[in-house]
């Protein structure tokens, strides 16, 4: 007959405390559907988003998608992860990600992979506009993307942030109804988004 397992009461005092990357991936066992992220060694929570948020995310995966960006190059993504060089267990979940076609060979643990194989991010703020605006602007600069797209549906602009620099992104330029923005070359073809177009979609 074979010994069962006895396990022994663990005293709360004596049990380690979890990591930040545990307490993580405990809330997203428990609350499924909403984002976390840990961005600045700070572990942030995101509700679901709201119906047109998606739309403009389909919506604005299709220039992307007409321009050849999910292929043999490059792959257009949503909600993959991005490992962060900010803190020891840093990453966060992009709304929309352009990334090298090869992204599976450089896992960084999480399921995130290596900020070198984005080209592009995209946020839609929601309920955590301020994030989206001022932390992750930091986080990604540091991680060296190389262009940040931000659809600021709060106060009916879209930004666009690029040129790297040791500050941060060196040029950030603000978008208003009427304009259209052309990405950089570097995300792989060119792309010409239509800014009223986007931000009509993500009216609540």
């Amino acid at each position: 007959m074979s010994a069962a397992a006895v396990e022994q009461p663990v005293d709360p005092k004596t049990r380690e405390p979890l990591t930040l990357l545990e307490e993580a991936n405990k809330l997203m066992e428990q609350l499924p559907g909403y984002r976390v992220e840990i961005i600045g060694g700070v572990l942030t929570v995101t509700p679901p988003p709201d119906g047109p948020h998606a739309e403009v995310l389909t919506d604005l995966m299709l220039p992307f998608l007409t321009a050849g960006l999910h292929g043999q190059e490059t792959k257009v993504m949503q909600g993959i992860g991005l490992w962060l060089p900010n803190g020891p267990e840093d990453y966060a979940i992009p709304d929309l990600s352009i990334v090298d076609a090869d992204y599976k060979k450089h896992p960084r643990g999480n399921n995130c992979y290596d900020p070198e194989v984005f080209r592009l991010v995209v946020e839609v703020t929601s309920s955590n506009h301020n994030n989206d605006l001022r932390n992750k602007v930091v986080a990604y600069a540091q991680a060296m993307i190389p262009v940040y797209v931000i659809v600021n549906r709060k106060h009916g602009r879209v930004h666009l942030l690029t040129d790297l620099a040791d500050s941060g992104y060196d040029r950030h330029r603000i978008y208003a109804p009427g304009e259209k923005i052309t990405l950089p070359g570097s995300i792989g073809a060119e792309v010409t988004l239509d800014v009223a177009a986007i931000l009509a979609i993500g009216r609540h």
